[in-house]
């Protein structure tokens, strides 16, 4: 069976994070894959800035604009709750105006994003946040049917590299912001405003696949019966809470961590450092949980390692901090290519993979995205961090029951059939 599941792995990753829609287009002879290649992973890049750059800052923000705990938690929220809200218009935009035309204006709204966050006071730093996060949403489904269209044969490796950049990217935004506040005199606006710089990067490098005309086949299947089935509610939950732990973390970690005694520069490069950790998780994960009958119990220990590493982050003395925050990081590398992998083996083909990660995303981050605003609320009834310990703890919990449920050997029971 794990030669099986390995092999479903690598076939199907890639179509799991698309719409059922999506558009599906010929094979085409590339005329420069570098070119090609060099652009999804710049591309890839800007899919996590605008979502942790704002956590080393968040405490300035607050107090330069006069913000309680609860409207920043508000703050965190937005960018993540229009993850799930917009990816469903991916696959329409890709249909009328082509994936790589879609990606190249998205880009630009996304940069626009994050222009409003930094630019126009209270009104642009909510605005910007939901148009960067619609932005984030719409490219996320977009780029691994790219991928998987053009690099056929490479879609396991490739899956490696979006996820390494992906990464990459968030780690990039959290340690460097303060740094750049800092150098731009203290202001914080010009330290969230400089991650629209690689945004427009990745538009000039991604310009070439835009002019480019890719012929399209429009291929549509319905699937039948996938939110009646608990099994694909299982994956959608896990899918959920998993995530709603790393959107705190995201958005709340350094908050939390300067509350301790931490600089915020400090703050700032734990979270990093935890991010990048995540590296070595996220693709061993994966082709470990495949090694075996089912997926439940390397849920657990993910999920665990991640627990502690929460508990310690938040509770533990600060001289083993480090030590914490590459625990936290190991655990939720896994617990997120985890949540990639169960959409996959738990479908039968590519079809219900794309209806089951529609799903398992749009509704997912909706529900991750109630996790950071609870931590504002919460600190901001209690004044303190101590009581969020109680939301890690509930949202872990809920993650290992549903994730008990999702990690078995099964299959949704659905049908496809094609349009």
């Amino acid at each position: 069976m794990s030669e099986r599941t390995s092999r479903e792995l690598d076939e199907l990753l890639i179509d799991a994070e698309a719409d059922d829609e999506q558009v599906q287009q010929q094979p085409v002879t590339l005329q420069r894959p570098w070119l090609l290649l060099l652009g999804l992973v710049l591309v890839a890049l800007n899919l996590r800035p605008a979502l942790s750059s704002m956590a080393p800052v968040l405490g300035q923000v607050s107090e330069g604009l006069g913000l309680s705990a609860s409207a920043a938690g508000l703050l965190t929220t937005l960018p993540v709750l229009c993850l799930g809200l917009f990816a469903p218009l991916a696959p329409v935009l890709a249909r009328r105006f082509g994936s790589e035309r879609v990606i190249l204006g998205i880009l630009l709204t996304l940069a626009l994003g994050i222009f409003l966050r930094s630019a126009l006071g209270i009104a642009g730093l909510f605005l910007g946040s939901l148009v960067a996060g619609a932005s984030i949403g719409i490219i996320g489904v977009l780029l691994p049917g790219i991928v998987k269209r053009d690099f056929p044969q490479h879609a396991g490796a490739l899956t490696g590299v979006y996820t390494m950049a992906l990464c990459l990217g968030a780690a990039m935004a959290a340690g460097a912001t303060v740094p750049l506040s800092h150098h731009f005199e203290d202001n914080w606006a010009l330290g969230l405003g400089f991650w629209m710089v690689p945004a427009l990067l990745a538009m000039l490098v991604w310009l070439p696949q835009a002019r480019q005309g890719h012929g399209l086949h429009k291929v549509a299947y319905r699937v039948r019966g996938l939110w009646r089935d608990p099994l694909a509610w299982q994956v959608t939950l896990y899918m959920g809470l998993q995530s709603s732990l790393a959107y705190i973390v995201f958005g709340w970690l350094p908050s939390i961590l300067i509350g301790r005694g931490l600089s915020a520069v400090d703050a700032g490069l734990v979270l990093s450092g935890s991010v990048i950790v995540q590296l070595i998780s996220s693709l061993s994960a994966p082709w470990l949980a495949t090694r075996g009958r089912d997926q439940r119990l390397a849920i657990v220990v993910v999920m665990l390692v991640t627990l502690a590493g929460l508990f310690g982050c938040l509770y533990a003395p600060l001289d083993g901090l480090w030590g914490w925050a590459v625990l936290l990081g190991l655990g939720q590398g896994g617990t997120f290519a985890l949540a990639l992998t169960l959409i996959v083996l738990r479908s039968k083909d590519a079809h219900v993979a794309a209806n089951l990660s529609s799903m398992a995303q749009g509704v997912g981050y909706t529900l991750a995205s109630m996790g950071p605003f609870a931590v504002g609320l919460v600190h901001d009834i209690t004044g303190g961090w101590q009581a969020v310990g109680w939301i890690f703890a509930v949202l872990g919990i809920g993650a290992i029951g549903f994730g008990l449920g999702a990690g078995r050997a099964l299959h949704v029971q659905v049908s496809s059939e094609k349009v």
